[in-house]
């Protein structure tokens, strides 16, 4: 799909307004468009869940996968701790169903609900207009997993079998892909951020963890290996072809190499970051969408990975916790004072 082909963020974030039923992707997965989708998976001895759906979406979700139930719903998977994946838990929930998170997922959370004054403010800049929540909003849930996955994990229900992968860095540290691999289907959440074939945001606007780009690509790299047929991601329809979704994941991993190797070989050349980010371009070759992160901010992102957040050609007021404003006397008295001062020595 084209850039320009590519749907708006906001649009995919609200494509399920209108929903009035769950979309079969095959004859045994459901799916519920929400800011992040929810997914049913059915077999012979129950059922599985791929994350929920928002809070505020929650009795919708809940109904519209309700016709399509074959059992007892055995697992809630989450791919990663984010309220639009985890929110609607409390109403799918049900005696027996067991919750799964990936590595680091209750400290996550934990940082996320501590600096949750800090972080909410900015949310709500950033998407208030869109998601239209109004002036009460539901607060998420406290959902604790039942079970923990160290790296990978097996589950094996009513015929199928479902491996859970830990591919951290797309959107948080705890970030799973469920992996089928009888039918070669793979379910990403968020790794490739909310909207497929376009630039990663390492170090989002909102604020949270930067993302360190080894590590992503390295968890590009885990989903590409698997040779998946069907492709599920957390926003829009799947991508289906395992020709297509191999193409699709090549040109990804060379566009995020080309940011990282451009910025990396900038520095040794000794340009500064700004720069950097002025001049940047992808050869045409290598362009992919930047609907949720443009490539120049991530130029700024790995420059700070790699160096740390001293700018040396901001002199040694960047060590001060004050404006440099504050500091310029200082530094003139340090120097051997003002320029009237130094026409009278001389």
């Amino acid at each position: 799909m084209s850039e320009q082909q590519q749907p708006a963020l906001a649009s995919l974030v609200r494509s399920g307004d209108a929903q009035t039923e769950a979309v079969a992707i095959t004859d045994f997965i459901f799916m519920v468009r929400d800011i992040s989708n929810a997914y049913l998976v059915t077999t012979a001895e129950g059922d599985l869940l791929v994350n929920t759906g928002f809070m505020d979406n929650a009795d919708r979700n809940v109904a519209l996968l309700n016709p399509h139930r074959t059992g007892p719903l055995a697992f809630i998977v989450l791919t990663q701790s984010h309220g639009d994946h985890y929110g609607a838990v409390p109403e799918f929930l049900e005696a027996g169903t067991q919750i799964v998170g990936g590595p680091g997922y209750n400290e996550a959370l934990a940082d996320m609900n501590r600096l949750a004054p800090f972080f909410g403010p900015r949310t709500g800049k950033l998407w208030g207009s869109t998601l239209k929540r109004g002036s009460t909003p539901k607060a998420p849930p406290h959902v604790v997993p039942d079970i923990l996955v160290d790296r990978r994990l097996t589950i094996d229900l009513g015929g199928r079998r479902f491996e859970l992968i830990h591919t951290p860095e797309g959107e948080t540290v705890d970030s799973l892909t469920m992996w089928m691999p009888n039918e070669r289907i793979a379910f990403t959440g968020n790794l490739f951020g909310p909207v497929f074939l376009s630039m990663p945001f390492l170090n989002t606007l909102r604020g949270d963890k930067p993302r360190l780009v080894r590590t992503y690509l390295r968890s590009l790299e885990i989903v590409r290996d698997l040779g998946a047929e069907i492709l599920i991601t957390g926003h829009g329809d799947p991508i289906v072809g395992a020709a297509k979704i191999r193409e699709d994941l090549d040109r990804m991993h060379a566009a995020v190499s080309y940011v990282r190797d451009y910025t990396l070989e900038g520095m040794i050349a000794g340009k500064d970051v700004h720069q950097l980010m002025r001049e940047f371009s992808f050869p045409e070759a290598l362009k992919i969408g930047e609907f949720h992160g443009k490539a120049s901010w991530a130029v700024k992102s790995i420059w700070r990975e790699y160096s740390g957040w001293l700018h040396y050609e901001d002199g040694t007021t960047a060590l001060y916790g004050v404006p440099r404003s504050s500091v310029d006397k200082d530094l003139a008295e340090l120097a051997g004072g003002g320029r009237a001062d130094c026409r009278a020595r001389a």
